[in-house]
């Protein structure tokens, strides 16, 4: 694994939503860092840890979460170490109860699968159905280290440039909340 700065080279084969975060960022002029490994399921710790060691950032979980009606969406950053209780979460975000949504409305409304689930998949949500939930340990950070809506890349952003750039670029707000 090796860290590279900014897009690949040869973009041959890799999917057009990957491209399009690489395109968002650079129109933006972040800066990031990327790496390409074997595909980060979240089964092989071994391999996160060493994602996490080549980037030097912490890599978020992204849980991808519905109201019961399933008429409202959040995606929330948290920290592999803190755990979601659905219940102290949804009353910080004053939503009903949240649970975890099914995939096909991963795909649909920020063309991810499982296991790639992305903030930065929120730059395919036009309408603004997904609402960004980040854990307060999140926001801490000097950087934040996320898939470019594949599970076979990560990137390593600065927290500022997330949250200072590249949201309100694609017009999305965040609330914070604060997982145990």
């Amino acid at each position: 694994m090796k860290l590279h700065k900014g897009r690949p080279e040869n973009e041959e084969g890799r999917p057009e939503k990957e491209i399009r975060v690489y395109d968002l960022l650079d129109s933006l002029g972040v800066e990031y860092y990327r790496i390409d490994h074997a595909p980060a399921t979240g089964d092989d710790p071994d391999l996160m840890e060493e994602i996490e060691r080549v980037l030097d950032a912490r890599i978020c979980n992204n849980l991808f979460l519905a109201n019961r009606q399933r008429t409202g969406f959040c995606m929330m950053m948290i920290p592999s170490y803190k755990r979601f209780r659905s219940s102290d979460i949804s009353k910080q975000a004053g939503r009903s109860r949240l649970h975890f949504a099914e995939p096909e409305y991963m795909e649909e409304l920020i063309d991810c699968t499982p296991g790639s689930a992305s903030v930065m998949g929120l730059m395919n949500d036009p309408e603004k159905r997904v609402q960004l939930l980040v854990d307060d340990d999140v926001l801490r950070s000097e950087y934040v280290g996320c898939h470019p809506c594949i599970n076979t890349s990560s990137l390593r952003l600065r927290t500022e440039d997330l949250f200072g750039v590249i949201l309100p670029a694609i017009e999305h707000d965040y609330i914070q909340v604060h997982a145990e």
